[in-house]
């Protein structure tokens, strides 16, 4: 997979300014939903951030041909851009052994990572971020997932995007279960501030 930004087609100035503008919110969307799916063996030898800057390089290439630019499609065509970047992973790692149902199941883990943040959404009515569009709730919590400690964004994501529960968690992570329920308290605290400061 190529990893210089600088091989993008070259454009006008407005056009690429105009492409960042409209990508660049999804980053920590994409974050959320590729970490969501890297098991923890492979999350060794590929790191979350370098997946979701190659998702973009793709879409950028690809964004002349998006007709529908509302947000709920934008986030669809990202995510089918991304599941396609997972499956290069998994062939690529997983050489001597291809898991097919894996790879035909990526698009649907992806949108059920998605839709878990959705329902995080609708069920924290206390937030003032309520205001906003659920879209752009969505897009803002997943930006603030990124702004927390590792180990709580860890157990965060295992939870709320892989519904995951406290028991799995921390059989997974090898934290005992008041480890696990003391990261998740943090982090989701910590998360309501920052949506909280996002748009007071």
């Amino acid at each position: 997979m190529p990893n210089d930004s600088s091989d993008k087609p070259s454009s006008p100035e407005k056009s690429v300014e105009f492409d960042g503008e409209l990508l660049e919110p999804y980053r920590g969307y994409l974050w959320a939903l590729a970490s969501a799916q890297l098991n923890r063996r492979i999350q060794g030898k590929v790191d979350a951030s370098d997946i979701v800057q190659q998702t973009l390089l793709r879409a950028h290439s690809g964004l002349k041909g998006l007709r529908d630019h509302s947000p709920g499609a934008i986030a669809a065509w990202l995510r089918t851009i991304l599941a396609a970047e997972m499956v290069d992973i998994l062939r690529h790692y997983h050489r001597d052994k291809r898991d097919i149902d894996r790879e035909k199941s990526i698009v649907q883990d992806l949108d059920q990572s998605s839709a878990g943040l959705e329902r995080w959404i609708e069920a924290d009515q206390s937030s003032p971020s309520m205001i906003a569009s659920r879209n752009e709730q969505m897009l803002l919590l997943a930006n603030a997932i990124l702004q927390i400690p590792a180990d709580q964004r860890e157990v965060v994501v295992m939870k709320h995007l892989k519904g995951k529960t406290l028991q799995q968690i921390a059989e997974e992570t090898r934290r005992t279960t008041a480890s696990v329920a003391g990261l998740l308290r943090r982090g989701l605290a910590r998360l309501r501030e920052l949506m909280d400061d996002s748009i007071n």
